[in-house]
């Protein structure tokens, strides 16, 4: 226990050891340069990490090794959690049906090619895939942070899933305005998308919610109504990660009782911070906390995760990477190619039914 009467100064002395670093790294994202980019102080949190990892774990007290695991692993839970309140059903209902349509085909098509390429075809271990899938599927780095749990993963592989969340969803980002000057805003036909088509294709198929905020705001002359669409159907995407997470452990369940591993226990494979957290984006939903408190708990909840993930950084050598090649950067780049070609004609099909 993290708190017992033993490990108790160790581990506050290890939790506020993260919190500083969290607290440089938010500040490090809020340089104009930094955010230009996109670049959350989650992504900044796990670079720091890794670079104390692999430079200066050996110079601090081992007994705060257990404020760092407990940063890894209960505040990112409590995080997740909180993460509801960015998100109300008004939001996601405002979008209409077809962009429901196109976040969830593109959630599940993503996940399960991803997942798939990973495991079958570039021979990556299970966890991995999935951490990578699920990154690219539903909402970047955050999503990773919110499956690692369920999986139980290494702190390596949410490293290797978060940096190609970091690679594709810069590139998505410097991307998708270029497509749309040079291609889909002058084109007719099947090529062309109206400016609420358009958002639609960037908020149901970019990585991280900060990339999907950059790209309208990078298209000039863009009417509200494309970075109003593009926020809402990303936001439609986040609350997916809840029943996501939820089928997810009931599979491994389900592949634990097959294989004959009676220690897992169906119940215990549930995410029940997944179900709290749409549990508190319906409270959110009910307009009862006012607006400058909730932007107050989520600037909080950022810097949870942002130490959440700086934890996880920590936990995070060099060492463990030996063996995957390029296999991380050939499954989420198929999955990148899925996203941008793919998503283009789902939301077409399903938006403008062609």
């Amino acid at each position: 226990m993290a708190f017992s009467k033993e490990k108790r100064a160790g581990s506050i002395s290890g939790i506020l050891f993260v919190a500083i670093f969290a607290a440089a790294a938010t500040m490090i994202s809020d340089l104009q340069a930094v955010s230009a980019l996109g670049i959350s102080p989650l992504v900044v949190g796990i670079v720091m990490g890794i670079f104390y990892a692999n430079t200066l774990h050996n110079q601090i007290p081992r007994a705060w090794d257990s404020g760092i695991t407990f940063s890894g692993k209960k505040i990112l839970r409590f995080a997740i959690v909180f993460y509801g309140f960015r998100i109300t059903f008004q939001q996601i209902s405002e979008v209409g049906m077809d962009g429901f349509l196109v976040s969830l085909i593109m959630l599940t098509s993503t996940l399960i090619i991803g997942s798939y390429l990973g495991i079958k075809v570039f021979g990556m271990d299970k966890d991995t895939s999935i951490l990578t899938a699920s990154g690219a599927s539903v909402c970047g780095a955050a999503a990773v942070l919110a499956t690692e749990p369920v999986l139980k993963a290494e702190e390596h592989k949410t490293a290797i899933a978060v940096s190609m969340v970091v690679l594709f969803g810069t590139i998505s980002m410097f991307l998708y305005p270029v497509l749309y000057a040079a291609i889909i805003e002058p084109a007719s036909g099947f090529l062309h998308m109206s400016p609420r088509e358009f958002g639609i294709y960037v908020g149901g198929t970019i990585h991280e919610v900060a990339q999907v905020v950059a790209v309208p705001a990078s298209v000039a002359g863009a009417p509200a109504e494309m970075a109003n669409s593009a926020v809402i159907v990303k936001m439609t995407r986040v609350i997916m990660i809840a029943p996501m997470l939820i089928v997810l452990g009931l599979l491994l369940s389900y592949q634990a009782k097959k294989d004959g591993n009676a220690s897992d226990k169906l119940k215990l494979a549930i995410p029940w911070f997944a179900v709290y957290f749409v549990g508190m984006a319906g409270f959110n939903s009910l307009q009862l906390v006012p607006e400058n408190i909730v932007m107050t708990i989520n600037q909080i909840d950022t810097f949870l995760l942002t130490m959440a993930m700086t934890a996880l950084g920590m936990g995070t050598r060099f060492a463990k990477f030996k063996g995957l090649g390029l296999a991380p950067v050939y499954t989420a780049g198929a999955m990148f190619v899925w996203l941008v070609v793919g998503g283009f004609v789902i939301t077409k099909l399903v938006v403008s039914g062609i």
